[in-house]
């Protein structure tokens, strides 16, 4: 047993010390917690884990370091292990923590895995597309980019927007005879998944043995599936959250499906776990450590987590946005993950950035090398992760949900509800109802029309130039700049948004952010309207060029986009945020040229 301590790099008096303080917290706490940690399982970890380093000024490093003794000398760890509610609010914290025990729950029937695979690759599927929203889509979506095709499997796609652009985009890349759908909703009551399921189980022809479900036990889904014979149903565990699921069959039984090695993922992601136990030392405890850094750099001001990824690992920002927006953004504090933003010169930023450098070592990037050391050297809060493989990003998903709890402990919020994301979806289902019983949404009047744009909101000025030069002068230091655009998600429109995002940051030296609606709803539509009220929000909708029905329904496709996107402003407007609609017709590709245009002129 020493020789494993000693090797693990903990001595028999830190073990001691740490015992001492444990026994003094525990007996001052009532008689069922004791239990509790007696009875949490105490493993020394095994194997490396990504190497995380980063460089803080010393104010910034002080505050980590009296943040890490409170946690030692609380038994905080322990606590957390323990699933101990009071490290939050003391509310129902404790219910929501089944993600903690995940890998080695999972690792216990790790054949499983292999079995879904060769079941899958020997039925012929050409393609799999699974249809879900948020902690359901955003990690197979971080596999499918991060893996790709892998040989002999099918090629994995996600659907997560009811752009009926985007639908008819997704479906021309697959073969709807050779497809493997898969239905992802957590609690079967989701509008979005059930929508997408009965629109593919049409085309389908309605064929439900080419139909997986992954779900909770009991949910509505479950019936559906059951009573559509669904080829496979698995379950979630519903002491696990959405954005806590990426280990869970949420995201690895789509792993699976893609010829992914599961089980190795999962090992990777258990020394993660292992590593953030409450036996290691607490400076030593990479979950802890990061989790403390954000939290202490938060209340420093320094709020705004900026995601720079290596391109093979782009699009885990797209799930971190999630994992920390939803988590923390609420109780008007929070992160706010900005994800995607082009580096810039360190005097473009001011001083509410902590940088997260993401980086794939076996294909790093020379240019995001260069100027994240550029950002340190300048003295901004930096946090370098490497990454050794892309199959070492199950420890990420671990190391970063445990950092996420710390940081929200931190913070003084529950870090496992979602209020904010629950008032849009009542918004939504108010607005939709209204549909279904009138046969149109609530008219509005825009308060500027301007060659085929209109404005909606609380305006300043009579044209449009003059409104968002009126709305983006509200910005000053400290605050972020968000574009919420309800318009298909391609590179063509990825790109002109990108363009004017880096505009407002350079000239206003603020944090930008970009969702693409209605998936953002799910991911960070929480902490723009729950956390901070730092935020300025530019919505932007088009006219559908071409609707989709929905099978079964009296509203289409675009009526439901239509319907997040107003039940979306109406939230944003409640809580008291900065916000402005821009509608720009049915030509999305010119619209935005004349939206790019005319913010560059009012930036001017």
């Amino acid at each position: 047993m020493m020789a494993d301590l000693e090797a693990a790099g903990i001595s028999m008096k830190q073990v001691t010390d740490d015992l001492l303080v444990q026994a003094v917290k525990l007996f001052a706490e009532p008689f069922d917690k004791l239990l509790n940690a007696v009875d949490a399982k105490c493993k020394i970890p095994v194997g490396p884990v990504n190497k995380m380093t980063y460089s803080v000024s010393p104010g910034q490093e002080a505050a980590l370091q009296k943040s890490l003794e409170d946690w030692a000398i609380a038994g905080k760890i322990r606590r957390l292990w323990a699933h101990d509610a009071a490290l939050w609010t003391n509310q129902d914290e404790s219910k929501w923590l089944g993600w903690m025990g995940i890998t080695e729950d999972q690792l216990e029937h790790r054949e499983r895995f292999d079995q879904i695979a060769a079941e899958v690759k020997s039925g012929g599927f050409k393609h799999a597309l699974l249809l879900g929203m948020g902690g359901s889509s955003l990690c197979p979506e971080v596999l499918r980019l991060s893996f790709g095709k892998i040989d002999g499997f099918p090629e994995l796609h996600v659907l997560d927007s009811t752009d009926p652009a985007q639908i008819r985009a997704i479906e021309g890349k697959i073969d709807l005879s050779k497809t493997l759908f898969i239905v992802s909703s957590k609690s079967g009551s989701t509008l979005e998944p059930n929508i997408f399921k009965q629109y593919f189980f049409e085309r389908a022809g309605r064929d439900g043995s080419r139909f997986f479900a992954i779900t909770d036990p009991g949910s509505k889904m479950q019936q559906v599936a059951e009573s559509d014979k669904f080829r496979r149903v698995f379950f979630g565990l519903p002491s696990i959250g959405g954005r806590y699921s990426a280990l869970s069959d949420f995201g690895m039984v789509p792993a699976a499906v893609m010829g992914i090695d599961a089980p190795k993922f999962l090992d990777q992601a258990d020394s993660m776990a292992l590593a953030c136990s409450y036996c290691v030392p607490i400076e030593k405890n990479p979950g802890v450590v990061l989790g403390t850094l954000l939290g202490t750099l938060a209340h420093a001001g320094r709020d705004k987590v900026t995601i720079v990824a290596s391109p093979g690992i782009r699009d885990l920002g797209a799930w971190l946005e999630q994992l920390l927006a939803e988590s923390t953004g609420k109780d008007g504090k929070g992160l706010v993950p900005v994800d995607r933003e082009a580096l810039g010169a360190p005097e473009v930023y001011g001083n509410d950035r902590v940088f997260i450098y993401m980086r794939l070592d076996p294909s790093p990037d020379a240019g995001q090398d260069r100027g994240v050391d550029a950002l340190a050297a300048a003295g901004n809060p930096v946090i370098r992760i490497a990454v050794s493989d892309v199959n070492d990003l199950g420890q990420e998903f671990f190391r970063w949900e445990i950092a996420t709890a710390v940081a929200g402990s931190i913070l003084g919020i529950n870090a496992f509800n979602q209020p904010d994301v629950e008032a849009s979806k009542i918004a939504t289902r108010r607005l939709t109802d209204e549909f279904e019983k009138t046969g149109s949404l609530p008219k509005e009047t825009p308060a500027i029309e301007e060659a085929g744009v209109k404005v909606f909101g609380d305006v300043k000025g009579k044209t449009l130039v003059e409104c968002l030069r009126a709305h983006l002068g509200t910005l000053k230091a400290g605050d972020y700049f968000a574009l919420l655009a309800y318009v298909q998600m391609n590179e063509a429109h990825e790109s002109a948004l990108q363009s004017m995002r880096t505009g407002v940051r350079d000239k206003k030296r603020v944090a930008t952010c970009l969702g693409f609606g209605p998936r953002f709803l799910h991911s960070t539509g929480q902490a723009y309207k729950g956390g901070p009220n730092s935020g300025v929000f530019l919505q932007i909708t088009a006219d559908d060029a071409q609707d989709l029905a929905v099978p079964g329904q009296k509203y289409t496709f675009g009526i439901v986009k239509a319907a997040q996107a107003q039940g979306d402003l109406e939230v944003l407007k409640e809580r008291g945020r900065r916000a402005l609609r821009v509608h720009l017709g049915s030509d999305v590709g010119t619209g935005l040229k004349k939206l790019a245009s005319a913010i560059a002129s009012a930036l001017q």
